[in-house]
């Protein structure tokens, strides 16, 4: 699943390929605001291995959804 992150300050959103459920994600992200005191860290794993670390304090907002099929070829233009 793609997840989209908006960071305050950066003009461009985070994108992270990860296999996490939608659920988790959000149990995750809500533990992390929840916390405040400018400590609390969301942690997203990563599809190819490794995690990625976005202070939860910096979180503008956040996008997931379910898995969307790639569409490939010239026989998808309409």
């Amino acid at each position: 699943m793609e997840v989209k992150i908006g960071i305050q300050s950066v003009p461009r959103e985070l994108i992270v390929e990860t296999d996490t459920p939608a659920e988790e994600i959000e149990r995750n992200l809500s533990a992390a605001l929840e916390n405040g005191g400018g400590n609390s860290v969301f942690a997203l794993q990563v599809t190819k291995g490794g995690k990625v670390l976005v202070p939860a304090d910096k979180i503008a907002y956040v996008e997931f959804g379910g898995p969307e099929s790639r569409r490939v070829g010239f026989g998808n233009i309409v």
